[in-house]
Parts: structure tokens; C-alpha cells; sequence
């Protein structure tokens, strides 16, 4: 027989929150449980996927749209800076709102900003729908993690994560290849055009089946937090997407590039220390944009600094493997795609095994073989060249994609569960945050340096192909570099004791 037991806890500064029914037993989830947790995944599968499609059709739309380079790069950087912008305020959304209304507003974002591209007449419109689409997918995973960590059992959690590290895997899997074929055959719309029914059918099924899991408290939004939140990620991000966006080009641009660099970085790091001290002084009467005492708690800062590495270092270096395989080794966008599939199923495959593992062991079980066994692949791919076989890169990737599963789980799980209740929102916007400006951190710095490494080696008197491979490999070199600390920090996290309450904070 299963009991159900009911939790609540105190909301900041606010009415209790009742965080819904935690059954035990032999299953313990009841079946509307389930069935929110799937709908949330299946939303975040959707978001992530029309994200992973885009980076092959940029080609397509300079040639379709008659747009320069430079700015079709902007269909990929407006839609990172909407996603800075709006993570961090989803800690607020995620207390102010039900977790109906937060979802039907994410995935009915995400739809009409679908649709708009679908129909787009040029670019400008273009721009402007992946705006309103990233507006929807920024409130995505922050949302689905914090319903996780709500309803689900402390005993179960790792299970549950393992179901995310699915589909943070197999989305980026198949998109490459379902873009490649789509631009092939019917051309760059149809990546909206068949993304919109599956969004339209998660919004319908959203509509019909999500419950509200807690209730909400009357907090009001500091108007001069989301000012400074805006500028200090936006700035960052933005500044981030413009290292290296002179190469090759004249005198005058990388000049201005220098300067666009230059004034978004001192723009976003003022800002940044303005909304840390905003958000110290306003969370003393729990009225934060971004609760930061979160990093009261050691294991969870722990946590988020091992993600910031993963994500700085295997975002780049997951970037720069595409670019080899097409500029070094000569193949087209679908082998690539191909190439990259058995990894990202095999990671796929493990994450439900990989919680399990979690649920009964802990941490360092999965932590340290899976940094060192990343860390080793990257040490590995810093030896590319132009002969290296094609297998042997699929085996490479595979094993990085079992060292990535290995961390990725533990890391999600042991950093929110380090947390009261009350902050696993707030946890959740920061660990969306790390990974977004870390990953766009590591693009930033891998290709700067891949293009860097190549123009010097070219001017040289390499050939092309050897002067690309030159900088694929030193700008492996640096992502390797950049992985060991996350070796030592793996011996460190560990696994929160399995109980509905994390200790409480001084």
C-alpha cells in the first residue's frame, strides 16, 4: 500500500506554498504527476530542438534572405541575449505566478514566435520572431527543473534528471540532421513549420492537463533589478558574441568591433556588480529580483562553478567539432549531423541509468569518471588532424557524450537539492544563467581562438585545410586546459542527505 504524504513550507516573505502531494510507495509519483513532468520535458525537447536547428540554416538565409554575414550572425545573437535577459527574472516568475500560468505563457510565446518565422517576409521580422521565441524558452528549463525538485521524492530525483539529460541530448541530436534534410528538400521555413505543430500540441495538451502545483505570493518586481539585470547579462553576452567578429575584415570594422567589445563588457560588469548589490539589499526583506542566498550553501556553489567549467569548456568544444569535421575534414551538414548522433544517443540511453546510480551512490561515483574521462577526450581531440579517421572521431565523441551523461545528472540534481524548497526557483534561474553565459563564454573564446591560430598559421604559408586544423587543435588545447579544474572540484560535491527540507540558512 502507498501513503501520500503533503508538504508545505514558508514562502519568502509570503503566504505558505503548498508544494503539492509527495506520494511514497513503490512508484511514488501519482499519475497527474507524471503526466506534468512529461509535458514539461516534452516543452523543453521542443525549445531545445528549434534552438539546435538554427546554427546549419544561417548558410541559407545570407543566400535566401540576401543578408550579409554579420547580420544574419544576429538570428543567433538576438536570441542569446533575450535568453540572458529573461532567465534571471524567472526565479520572481516562478514565485508571482502558478505553474499554469507560467507554462501556457512560455509555450504560447514560444508558439507565436514560431509561427512568426514561419511566415516571416525578410529579416527583420525574422529577428524579431526568434526574440519572442526565446522569451518563451528562457522560462522553459528554469520551470521544469523547480516542478522536479518540488513534486518528486528526494529518492527519486536523480531518476527524474536522468529523464532531462535526455532530452537535453537527443534534441541536439537529431536537430542538425532534421535541418540538414529540411534545408535540402523544402527549404529553411519548414525548421519553423514543423517545430510549430509539436509547440501547438504541448500548448493544447498544456491547456488541458497542467495543474497548479503551489500557491503564489504577492511579490512585486524591483523595475530597477530587471534594468540592471538586462544590461549586466545582456551586456555580457552581447560582448561575448563580438570577440573575433572582425576577423577578416578591414581596418574600420575591427576597429569598431574593438570598440563594441570594449564598451559592452564595462556596460555589463558595472551593471552586473549593481544588480548584486541591489539584489543583497532587497533580499534582507525578501522582496530579491534573484535570491542570492542560494550561495550560502556550499555544495550548491560548488555545483554551479563545475557547471560553469562543463559549460565553458564542452560548449566551445562542442561548437568547434562541427567546424573541423566541415572545414578540415570536407564533410557536409547531414554527416555531421550523423557523426555527432551516436554520442548524443548514447547520452540519451544513459541518463535514466545514470540517475538511478545517483538515487542509490551519490555523486563521485559519476563525477569523477565523467570529468576525467571528458577532460581526457578533449586532451585527445587537441591531437585532430586532417588523417584522423572518421571513426575514431565517432568513438571519441561517444565516450565525451558518456563522460558529459556522467555530470550532467549529478551536477542538476546535488546543486538544487543543496537548497530549501523555498529557493529551488531561484536556484534553478542561477544554474540557466551559468550555463547560458559560460557556454557563450567557451563559443566565444574556442572559435576566437580556432580563427586567430588559423589566419596566423595561413599567413604563414600553411595551406588552408592545415591552418584551419592548426587552430582546431589549439583551440582544443585551451577547452581541454580549461577542464581539469573539474576534476578536482568532482571529489568535492557531494550528494544532499535525502530529505524534503536542506538545512536551514543563517
Amino acid at each position: 500500500m502507498s501513503s501520500t504524504r503533503t508538504d508545505s513550507v514558508p514562502a519568502i516573505g509570503g503566504p505558505t506554498v503548498r508544494t503539492g502531494s509527495i506520494p511514497t510507495g513503490a512508484h511514488g509519483l501519482t499519475g497527474a504527476q507524471n503526466r506534468i513532468i512529461w509535458l514539461l520535458l516534452a516543452a523543453a525537447f521542443v525549445a531545445i530542438l528549434n534552438e539546435t536547428t538554427m546554427g546549419v540554416a544561417i548558410p541559407h538565409l545570407i543566400d535566401d534572405l540576401s543578408i550579409t554575414a554579420v547580420a544574419a550572425q544576429w538570428l543567433t545573437t538576438a536570441f542569446m541575449l533575450t535568453m540572458a535577459v529573461v532567465i534571471p527574472i524567472t526565479g520572481f516568475l516562478l514565485q508571482r505566478f502558478t505553474t499554469r500560468q507560467v507554462f501556457l505563457a512560455a509555450m504560447g510565446l514560444f508558439s507565436l514566435g514560431t509561427l512568426l518565422a514561419f511566415v516571416s517576409p525578410g529579416f527583420e521580422m525574422l529577428v524579431g520572431a526568434r526574440v519572442v521565441q526565446a522569451s518563451g524558452t528562457a522560462i522553459m528549463m528554469p520551470l521544469l527543473m523547480t516542478t522536479l525538485m518540488t513534486i518528486v521524492p528526494p529518492h527519486l530525483r536523480g531518476r527524474m534528471m536522468g529523464r532531462v539529460s535526455v532530452v537535453m541530448a537527443l534534441a541536439p541530436a537529431i536537430g542538425p540532421t532534421v535541418s540538414g534534410l529540411l534545408l535540402d528538400t523544402v527549404g529553411w521555413r519548414w525548421i519553423f513549420g514543423l517545430v510549430l505543430p509539436i509547440a501547438l500540441v504541448a500548448l493544447a495538451a498544456g491547456a488541458r492537463w497542467m495543474t497548479n502545483l503551489g500557491e503564489t505570493r504577492k511579490a512585486r518586481i524591483d523595475i530597477f533589478s530587471v534594468v540592471l539585470s538586462a544590461f549586466g547579462f545582456g551586456g555580457l553576452v552581447f560582448g561575448l558574441s563580438q570577440i573575433g567578429g572582425g576577423h577578416g575584415a578591414d581596418a574600420a570594422a575591427n576597429s569598431l568591433s574593438t570598440v563594441t567589445l570594449v564598451a559592452s563588457f564595462s556596460i555589463g560588469v558595472v551593471a552586473l556588480a549593481l544588480f548584486i548589490w541591489r539584489q543583497l539589499r532587497l533580499q534582507r526583506r525578501d522582496d530579491a529580483l534573484l535570491d542570492l542566498r542560494v550561495f550560502r550553501s556550499l555544495n550548491f556553489s560548488l555545483a554551479i562553478l563545475q557547471m560553469l567549467i562543463v559549460a565553458m569548456a564542452f560548449f566551445g568544444a562542442i561548437t568547434v567539432l562541427p567546424l573541423y569535421l566541415q572545414r578540415v575534414v570536407g564533410l557536409q551538414a547531414l554527416e555531421t549531423g550523423l557523426i555527432l548522433l551516436p554520442g548524443a544517443l548514447m547520452m540519451g540511453l544513459l541518463g535514466p541509468v545514470i540517475g538511478r546510480i545517483y538515487d542509490r551512490f551519490g555523486t563521485k561515483v559519476l563525477l569523477i569518471p565523467g570529468s576525467i574521462i571528458s577532460s581526457a577526450t578533449l586532451w585527445f581531440y587537441a591531437t585532430l588532424g586532417e588523417a584522423t579517421p572518421v571513426p575514431v572521431i565517432v568513438v571519441a565523441q561517444t565516450i565525451l557524450s558518456v563522460g558529459l551523461a556522467l555530470s550532467f545528472t549529478p551536477l542538476f540534481t546535488a546543486s538544487l537539492a543543496s537548497l530549501q524548497p523555498r529557493l529551488y526557483s531561484y536556484g534553478s534561474a542561477v544554474l540557466a544563467t551559468v550555463q547560458q553565459v559560460a557556454g557563450a563564454a567557451g563559443i566565444a573564446l574556442l572559435i576566437t581562438v580556432l580563427s586567430s591560430v588559423a589566419a596566423g598559421a595561413a599567413s604563414g604559408g600553411l595551406g588552408e585545410v592545415a591552418a584551419e586544423a592548426s587552430g582546431v587543435r589549439t583551440a582544443f588545447l585551451i577547452s581541454a586546459i580549461i577542464s581539469l579544474p573539474a576534476i578536482a572540484l568532482a571529489f568535492f560535491i557531494r550528494k544532499p542527505a535525502d530529505s524534503v527540507d536542506a538545512p536551514p540558512m543563517h
